[in-house]
C-alpha cells in the first residue's frame, strides 16, 4: 500500500517534505512505524536522519504544533481542526493546537488580479471606485482586501489563493492514504479514531473552500438572527460572489481584541459579553446551526453595544434530536443522574462495549464534583476537560457535531471572560437551558413528539409489507448479498496480491531461461554478441525479471 502510495510520483516530493519535517521534529520513529523512510529510499530520494534529535527537548505537543505550522495550510487547518476535537486529545494538545494562527505571508496583489477579475466578469475598474492593494489579512486560504463600489459603498473582497485547491486536495491524498496505513500496521493510533478525524477534515477544508457556501452560512444565521437587532452579519453582494470569490460588507467596528478601544469608546463590556452569549446560545440550542469559531478575532464590536459576527468558514449542525441529547444530558447532570448521563454518553460513541459500572462510577463522581458547586464558581473548560479526560480513558469518542458543540461553548466562554474576567457564561445560560428543558415537557412539545413518533411507526407498518416482499423476491432469486468489512482483510488482499505477483513472475521468468536454453541449441539466423538474438534477448529478459524477482523479496523483508 505505501508502494503504491509513493508511485504516485506527483505527490512524491510532498511525502518527502512530511517525512523531513516529522524527523526533525523527533517524529523519526512514526516514519520509521509507516515504513516511509524505507520506501523513499528505494526510489532515490534520501532523509537526513540526523536532526532527529534537533527539536528532541520539546515537549511532544508544541513539537506536534510546530509540525503543522511548518507543513503548510492544509496542516494548519488540520491543527485546527483537531483543536475541537476536546474528546480525543488531551488539554495540552488542545492548547498547542488553537495557537495555529492562520496567518500567511501576503501575495502581491498583481498575482491576485486575474483570477479576480475572472470572477467578477470584468476589470476591478469598472466595478470598484477603488481598490486598495495592501490587504486588511492575509492567510492561508485567502487574502482579504478593501474595495468600494461604484455608488460609494465599502466592501471587502475575500479572495482565494490561486492554485490552493490543487495543493490541499494532494495533501488530503496524502492524509487518506496515510489512514490506510494507520489502521492496518499502527494499532496503537486507532483510538484517535483517525479514518473519522480525517473525514472531518476533508468536509471541513472542502467546505471552507468554497467561499458561497460561507456565504450562504452568513445569510442563515443573519436569517435566525433577524430579530435580534445587537447582532450585525455583513451583508452579502451575490452579483460578484462565487466559489473563490467573497464580496461582502465592510464593518466599521472595533475589533474582538482591541479592549483599549473598547473601553475608550464607552462600550459596556459585559453587556457585550451577554448580547454575544445570547446569540451563540441561540443559534445552538434553538437554530441548531451555529458559528463554530466565536473568538475574539472574529467579532468587532460596534456602537450601542452591538456585535458583529464575520467569518463563517466553520459553522456546526444540530439535528433536532441531538439537541434533544444535548438538553438530556444537561438535565442529567443538574439532576444528579449518572446513569441517565452514562446513557446519552454510550449513545454519542461508537463503541459497542465499554466498563459500564466503572464509567458510572466516574460519572457519579464527576457529577458529585460540578453539582455541588455554585454556578460562578464553576469553570466551563475545567469541568469540559475532566469530562472529555473521562471519556479519553474509556475510549469514548463524541461524534464531530458535538465536539464542535463543545469547541465552540469553550470558546465562547472565552470571549466572555475576554470582555469581563468575572462573566459566567454558564451561569447566564442556565435560565436558558432551564427554559428548554421546561419546554420540552409542555403539552404542545410532547404532542409534537408523539406525533413525529406515530408517524415514524405508521410509515414503518405501511413499508412493512412492501419491504418483506421486496426481500421474499431477493431471496427467491438468489440476490441477498451480506457484506462484510474486515479492517485487516485488505491488508491481507495485499499481501497475498504482491505474493501472486512474485509467484508469476518466477514462471515466467523460468520459462524464459527453459525456453531461452532450448533455442539456443538452434544455430544460425542473426546474432548479437555471438548469441543468436533471441536467445539473446530472452535471456536479458530473463535476468531482469529475475533481477526484479530478488529486489522484491529484499524490499519486502525490509518493509516488515
Amino acid at each position: 500500500m505505501l508502494w503504491e502510495m509513493l508511485n504516485a510520483a506527483r505527490d512524491l516530493g510532498r511525502v518527502q517534505e512530511i517525512a523531513g519535517v516529522l524527523i526533525r521534529y523527533g517524529f523519526g520513529s512514526f516514519v520509521h512505524l509507516l515504513g516511509i523512510g524505507n520506501a523513499l529510499e528505494k526510489v532515490g530520494r534520501t532523509l537526513h536522519w540526523q536532526h532527529a534529535d534537533e527539536y528532541g527537548k520539546m515537549d511532544t505537543a508544541p513539537r506536534m504544533r510546530r509540525v503543522l505550522e511548518e507543513l503548510g495550510p492544509t496542516f494548519i487547518k488540520v491543527g485546527q481542526i483537531l483543536a475541537t476535537r476536546v474528546d480525543l486529545f488531551s488539554e495540552p494538545f488542545i492548547t498547542e493546537f488553537g495557537k495555529l494562527q492562520d496567518q500567511a505571508p501576503p501575495m502581491d496583489f498583481a498575482e491576485l488580479l486575474p483570477q479576480l477579475e475572472d470572477d467578477l466578469g470584468g476589470k476591478i475598474d469598472e466595478i470598484f471606485l477603488e481598490v486598495d492593494k495592501k490587504p486588511i489579512a492575509a492567510a492561508s486560504l485567502a487574502q482579504v482586501h478593501r474595495a468600494v463600489l461604484q455608488d460609494g459603498t465599502e466592501v471587502v473582497l475575500k479572495i482565494r489563493r490561486p492554485g490552493i485547491r490543487r495543493i490541499i486536495e494532494a495533501d488530503l491524498r496524502l492524509l487518506a492514504r496515510l489512514v490506510d496505513i494507520i489502521e492496518a500496521d499502527a494499532v496503537e493510533f486507532r483510538r484517535y479514531h483517525p479514518r473519522e478525524v480525517v473525514r472531518q477534515i476533508t468536509q471541513s477544508l472542502r467546505r471552507e473552500l468554497d467561499f458561497a457556501a460561507e456565504c450562504r452560512s452568513a445569510e442563515r444565521v443573519a436569517a435566525n438572527l433577524a430579530e435580534d437587532s445587537n447582532i450585525v452579519i455583513p451583508k452579502v453582494y451575490w452579483e460578484w460572489t462565487g466559489e473563490r470569490l467573497n464580496v461582502q460588507e465592510y464593518i466599521h467596528g472595533i475589533p474582538g481584541k482591541n479592549l483599549v478601544m473598547v473601553d475608550q469608546a464607552g462600550l459596556d463590556r459585559k453587556l457585550l459579553a451577554e448580547r454575544g452569549t445570547h446569540a451563540v446560545i441561540k443559534m445552538i440550542m434553538e437554530d441548531g446551526f451555529f458559528h463554530a469559531d466565536p473568538h475574539p478575532g472574529n467579532v468587532f464590536f460596534l456602537p450601542n453595544n452591538k456585535l458583529a459576527f464575520i467569518d463563517f468558514g466553520m459553522v456546526g449542525r444540530l439535528t433536532e434530536e441531538r439537541r434533544e441529547q444535548v438538553v438530556s444530558f444537561l438535565y442529567g447532570m443538574v439532576n444528579q443522574t449518572p446513569a441517565k448521563v452514562v446513557e446519552i454518553l454510550e449513545d454519542w460513541s461508537d463503541v459497542i462495549k465499554t466498563d459500564e459500572q466503572a464509567l458510572a462510577i466516574e460519572i457519579e463522581a464527576f457529577v458529585d464534583q460540578y453539582s455541588s458547586l455554585p454556578l460562578k464558581d464553576l469553570s466551563l473548560p475545567m469541568m469540559m476537560g475532566d469530562l472529555m479526560s473521562i471519556l479519553r480513558d474509556h475510549n469514548l469518542s463524541l461524534p464531530p457535531d458535538l465536539a464542535l458543540l463543545i469547541k465552540a461553548y469553550i470558546t465562547l466562554d472565552g470571549l466572555g471572560r475576554h470582555l469581563d474576567p468575572e462573566f459566567q457564561t454558564l451561569e447566564f445560560a442556565s435560565p436558558y437551558i432551564r427554559d428548554l428543558m421546561v419546554s420540552r415537557y409542555k403539552p404542545d412539545a410532547i404532542a409534537k413528539r408523539g406525533w413525529r413518533n406515530l408517524i415514524s411507526v405508521v410509515d414503518m407498518l405501511s413499508s412493512f409489507p412492501k419491504e418483506l416482499h421486496q426481500l421474499l423476491r431477493a431471496s427467491r432469486k438468489g440476490a441477498i448479498q451480506v457484506d462484510i468489512n474486515v479492517r485487516r482483510l485488505d491488508y491481507f488482499i495485499d499481501k497475498t496480491d504482491r505474493a501472486i505477483s512474485r509467484l508469476t513472475m518466477g514462471i515466467v521468468t523460468a520459462a524464459l531461461i527453459i525456453g531461452t536454453s532450448i533455442i539456443m541449441t538452434v544455430r544460425g539466423g542473426p546474432e548479437i554478441m555471438g548469441l543468436p538474438i533471441f536467445g539473446f534477448f530472452g535471456y536479458l529478459f530473463a535476468t531482469m525479471g529475475g533481477i526484479w524477482l530478488l529486489f522484491s523479496i529484499w524490499r519486502s523483508g525490509k518493509s516488515r
